[in-house]
């Protein structure tokens, strides 16, 4: 079993690698409160907290002195703290990327000459696993479209791109509901301007062809209702109103995901 780490492969380092305890369900926080008076606690259900990849790795025999030292040195400055969140693959896992950093510090443990073993320990504060290669759908009419995620096993915040021309004033808007949730959406939009509304990180931005950001997009949102998507089935549907809206097209990024 081997792994990829911010583009650079355990393979390609020369470390032979095993993971010995999977943790397929991260860490919960139950979120409970105590009365006085009152047996137990009340429950307000959970919360799923971070996810912690453990590997194991071995450097095996063969090499000199210097090139052993040169490659614990190269193993150090691959695996640094301070490079923040960088892409996690893991080869039993195809498909799926976790965005991680260590944990905690580790240590060279001799085995037998010039060789060693060493555990490593990630942390990855979204536990999510994500599609490397995700899935997109595009609606280019207005009305009532059904989309089906075939990757992951979890609901997803997907990032939704519209375009079309929303003056500004009353009366005059474009409404996205998915799966009965309503967004609607107000002035001013431009031709030739995309409004990106990312469910994730709870944000909105207005960008031009380019893909430069052009302005804040949070107040084209008349709620911060973001948008979620279910595993399988979905139903999108795209209402205009006002003589003078149009509507070109939304594009959908999945971000599909998995426990």
């Amino acid at each position: 079993m081997g792994f990829s780490f911010n583009g650079t492969t355990s393979q390609s380092m020369g470390i032979a690698t095993r993971i010995t305890t999977e943790n397929r369900m991260p860490d919960l926080r139950n979120n409970t409160i105590t009365m006085p008076g009152h047996e137990g606690v009340f429950d307000f259900g959970e919360t799923i907290g971070e996810r912690k990849i453990q590997i194991s790795c071995f450097i095996p025999p063969g090499k000199s002195d210097e090139d052993f030292l040169s490659l614990k040195d190269d193993i150090i400055a691959w695996l640094n703290p301070d490079n923040g969140l960088c892409p996690l693959m893991l080869d039993k896992e195809p498909g799926r990327v976790y965005s991680a950093r260590l944990n905690e510090g580790f240590s060279f443990d001799k085995a037998v000459r010039n060789s060693c073993t060493f555990d490593l320990v990630f942390l990855c504060p979204d536990p999510y696993a994500y599609a490397a290669t995700d899935e997109t759908f595009d609606i280019a009419t207005a009305g009532t479209s059904t989309i089906s995620r075939s990757l992951g096993n979890a609901s997803s915040l997907p990032v939704y791109s519209l375009t079309g021309v929303i003056p500004s004033g009353t009366g005059t808007y474009i409404t996205i509901t998915t799966n009965g949730s309503e967004l609607k959406i107000i002035g001013k939009l431009a031709a030739g301007e995309t409004l990106v509304i990312d469910s994730s990180l709870m944000t909105a931005k207005v960008v031009d062809a380019e893909g430069n950001t052009l302005r804040n997009g949070l107040p084209l949102l008349a709620e911060l209702n973001f948008p979620s998507l279910s595993v399988g089935t979905n139903t999108v549907t795209i209402a205009v109103t006002g003589n003078s809206v149009t509507f070109t097209e939304l594009q959908i990024s999945a971000r599909s995901r998995w426990r």
